[in-house]
């Protein structure tokens, strides 16, 4: 072996990335001049892509692999360069490698309150947060849409831009979703994977896409949230008149425990008149007396009455008096009232019979 064989040999071109960062989503390969050597080896690792650029054109995508950068190793820089299958010159291309990995735990959230329809409360307004996770899938287009130029490219950048699309999906989700406010706590798993299925034609765009995302909390303004714990608490209370009694009697409780204060004395005395007026209140036998209620007036009936083939009413029992009177209905008169089994003559019915059996007096001057 020669010593120029031996020098050749020393100095392989060797291009490799090795990233000890977390966020870093593109890195430049930096050489002086960009010139890589004829036959340099080039490393992509597992999660990694390499994009080569030629004079401003996006060239050949390598995949996870070893390679030797030989003429049929790019076929798309070659027929850019025009070279001869021969060349043994360092040429200038520039090469970007591309994290593919995911990046989890990214976070999101509502920076203004969304205002959805509720079918129980009406219009409300809620906030949401949660977190996602995104991955490179188009290297070529990720880095023509988004990178550019930029030598070092980290979450950092697009972040935003990926939260702003998720609020806009999720607003839309929600509000045309119909889940009640106080359902949806149950329903976060189907609403995040429905948002980044709507997420995904528009990272697609951008060559990402979004593997999870996750709705940790939906919530309530402070003011809403007050309210449901107040019906909570009516719910649990039950009785609210022997709540409201307890609840009373255990704030003079605490008060009258508190002698620094001078509330104690006089909330003690006050208690001792109100347990005197009751006990004065009740009977012989601690109990008070129960009110007598009068039953509730008799329910009237009106009727319905059937002629030729026709139903006329209602009509009032007094009405039918004066209709039996005037000769409009006889005792033969089909009629019908609410709670009666099918239409009976007037006659039968106990409660009209009566308006037949009073006859009027003879007129006068006979």
């Amino acid at each position: 072996m020669g010593i120029f064989d031996f020098l050749t040999g020393e100095f392989i071109d060797v291009i490799h990335w090795v990233d000890d960062t977390r966020d870093t989503m593109v890195w430049r390969f930096e050489r002086e001049g960009h010139e890589i050597k004829y036959g340099a080896k080039l490393t992509v690792r597992e999660g990694q892509a390499a994009v080569f650029v030629h004079e401003g054109q996006l060239a050949d995508v390598f995949t996870p692999g070893l390679y030797m950068l030989e003429t049929n190793n790019m076929p798309v820089l070659t027929t850019l360069q025009h070279w001869d299958h021969g060349f043994k010159s360092p040429f200038k291309s520039e090469i970007y490698f591309v994290n593919t990995t995911r990046f989890n735990d990214l976070k999101w959230g509502t920076k203004n309150p969304i205002i959805c329809r509720d079918p129980e409360f009406g219009p409300v307004r809620i906030r949401a947060y949660g977190t996602y996770s995104v991955r490179v899938t188009d290297p070529a287009r990720f880095l023509t849409e988004i990178v550019g130029t930029d030598g070092e490219f980290t979450m950092d950048e697009i972040s935003f831009q990926i939260r702003n699309i998720i609020v806009q999906e999720f607003s839309r989700v929600v509000a045309s979703s119909g889940i009640p406010v106080l359902d949806m706590a149950a329903n976060t798993a189907d609403l995040g994977k429905l948002i980044a299925a709507e997420i995904s034609g528009t990272l697609a765009e951008y060559g990402l896409e979004m593997p999870e995302l996750y709705i940790e909390n939906i919530s309530l303004p402070p003011a809403v949230e007050a309210a449901l714990d107040k019906r909570t608490s009516m719910g649990l209370a039950g009785d609210l008149g022997k709540f409201t009694q307890y609840s009373a009697a255990e704030a003079m409780t605490a008060a009258a425990q508190t002698p620094q204060s001078g509330m104690g004395a006089g909330i003690g005395m006050g208690m001792g008149m109100a347990m005197a007026q009751q006990m004065a209140n009740q009977g012989p036998w601690g109990a008070r007396p129960q009110a007598h209620v009068p039953p509730p007036p008799p329910v009237e009936h009106v009727w319905h009455v059937a002629e030729n083939g026709e139903t006329k009413g209602p009509f009032s029992k007094a009405s039918l008096g004066r209709m039996a009177t005037a000769g409009d209905i006889t005792r033969d008169t089909y009629v019908w009232t609410a709670g009666q089994d099918g239409w009976k003559k007037a006659g039968d019915v106990m409660e009209l019979a009566q308006l037949f059996t009073v006859m009027p007096p003879p007129p006068p001057g006979v």
